[in-house]
């Protein structure tokens, strides 16, 4: 019996022919496989130039893959690599006899003649593992395509997710000696050095938040979150409007949520600075229509791009943004929101997990593109369940679904409304209506701190505490007919931004 298992055994490690179903040879390297391993069990520090190239799947013979598989676990132990050493951990593994024997581990020292090429040939067998990897998936994909019972849609979407999994798990980037990167680190402070206003990334026109940040900095993943009705999406509106209109920044706006419609309403709200009631039940009056109709050419070719595909996938995303930057060389990209997002063709064990790779594939494309990605993000009922002035402020362990979104972000911003929770007044006279706190709670590259806007509910719009503030028809209607003047609801405009930021300001408002 024993015989006939080390018979079957060694027949495992014998060249075996396998054929694919068009009829031509699985890309392999045997040869190299085994001249790999011998060199691992030959030169001590070998396994350190190629254990981030392969990992046991890579082998193509079973046995070589085993065998890999013994060397990992004694490296990960910090244990001495040889003939000796494998041969022990392949026999508590109980899997010695099923590679060969010791004889086959110790015929893979004799075809190593040095190991100075070893991450090359490590290399290629990747490159051949990768090529069967895509052979496997086509000829799935391909035989699902025959199947009419299957939706097309969602075959793609599988296809793509699938695809999407092969290439993060084989993507593999080379270290870069230090000189390029502090060329093009100069470069950028040159660049910072001739801009008088000392902005380095892309202005989003609210000089407080610009401030901080110095604008929104390329290859940034920027996390804006709040509870429904704080208004984010008008914050981000608000700002594409400013970057795309004031400062002809190109900039993409994928909405999950609303119409394209929908948005562009709220961004004529916005510039025209009407009332959403006048906008919806189209009742202007002479002054308004005119209004309208001069206000909204500014509109006009603008370099703001609209996507409001419903449950967009992080693949289509992918595609959808490289098509973005290449033919209409976008700048930053927009996402509302997060969580309505998904990436359908790859299996998780809860949504968290799916969360948690939609916020890295986020992070990934934005240092691919080189461009900062906004992304909106619901928090969880926490903040509700929380008393107080201070209990009504997000943190950071507010965030829905997955930790990983905080841990991705190099940046993750909050939108605070205190009017929304009947919060009127700090308790030393200062009135909080109207009034938004933005508050960057983690910021990787910088400081953290808070910045206030108006918000400007019947326009949908974050403005500048400094902007001008248009009255509604409300307010005029009111004073025409000589009613005394209400409160506008908000606080006094401060002598300027800066001094009400920093609380030089005798109208700053302390937190």
């Amino acid at each position: 019996m024993a015989e006939q298992k080390r018979n079957s055994s060694k027949s495992l490690s014998r060249k075996t022919v396998v054929v694919s179903e068009m009829g031509r040879l699985q890309p392999q390297a045997r040869e190299l496989e085994q001249v790999v391993l011998g060199a691992l069990l030959l030169e001590k520090d070998a396994f350190s130039m190629v254990s981030d190239i392969l990992k046991p799947e890579c082998f193509y013979e079973r046995a070589n893959a085993t065998i890999y598989s013994a060397i990992m676990d004694l490296a990960t132990k910090q244990e001495p690599i040889d003939m000796m050493t494998v041969t022990e951990q392949l026999k508590k593994r109980g899997e010695l006899e099923e590679i060969g024997g010791p004889l086959y581990i110790s015929k893979l020292t004799e075809k190593v003649a040095s190991s100075a090429h070893i991450e090359f040939h490590a290399r290629i067998i990747a490159q051949k593992y990768l090529a069967r990897e895509l052979i496997k998936f086509t000829a799935l994909i391909q035989d699902k395509a025959f199947d009419e019972t299957i939706d097309v849609d969602d075959l793609m979407q599988e296809a793509e997710g699938q695809l999407f999994e092969i290439s993060q798990n084989n993507l593999k980037k080379d270290f870069t000696q230090i000189n390029p990167v502090i060329k093009e680190a100069f470069k950028q402070i040159k660049e910072a050095l001739e801009n008088k206003e000392g902005f380095s990334g892309l202005r989003s026109g609210f000089t407080g938040i610009d401030k901080i940040t110095s604008g929104w900095q390329k290859s940034d993943l920027i996390i804006i979150a709040a509870r429904p009705a704080m208004g984010k999406t008008a914050f981000v509106l608000s700002m594409a409007k400013n970057m795309a209109m004031n400062f002809n920044t190109p900039v993409a706006i994928f909405s999950l949520e609303m119409s394209n419609v929908q948005l562009v309403n709220r961004l004529i709200m916005n510039v025209c600075e009407l009332d959403g009631e006048i906008i919806k039940s189209g009742h202007f009056e002479q002054h308004e229509w005119t209004q309208l109709n001069t206000k909204i050419r500014e509109l006009y070719d603008i370099p703001l791009y609209i996507d409001d595909t419903p449950s967009l996938s992080v693949f289509e995303l992918r595609t959808k943004a490289r098509r973005l930057v290449r033919e209409h060389n976008v700048q930053c990209i927009i996402i509302d929101y997060l969580q309505l997002m998904n990436a359908s063709g790859m299996t998780f064990g809860s949504r968290e997990q799916e969360v948690s790779t939609i916020s890295r594939s986020l992070k990934g494309l934005a240092k691919e593109l080189n461009i900062p990605i906004i992304a909106l993000s619901q928090l969880n009922r926490g903040v509700e369940s929380r008393q107080g002035v201070e209990g009504k402020r997000p943190q950071l362990a507010d965030l829905r679904e997955s930790g990983a979104i905080e841990q991705d972000a190099d940046m993750v911003c909050f939108i605070h409304r205190p009017e929304y929770y009947k919060i009127n007044d700090d308790g030393q006279g200062h009135d909080l209506k109207g009034l938004a706190e933005i508050i960057i709670a983690k910021h990787r590259n910088g400081a953290v701190g808070n910045v206030y806007l108006r918000f400007l509910s019947n326009l949908a719009k974050f403005a500048n505490l400094e902007d001008d503030i248009p009255v509604s028809r409300e307010f005029t209607s009111k004073i025409s007919k000589g009613t005394p003047s209400p409160s506008t609801g908000l606080p006094p405009i401060p002598p300027s931004g800066a001094d009400f930021l920093s609380g030089k300001s005798d109208d700053a408002v302390p937190f």
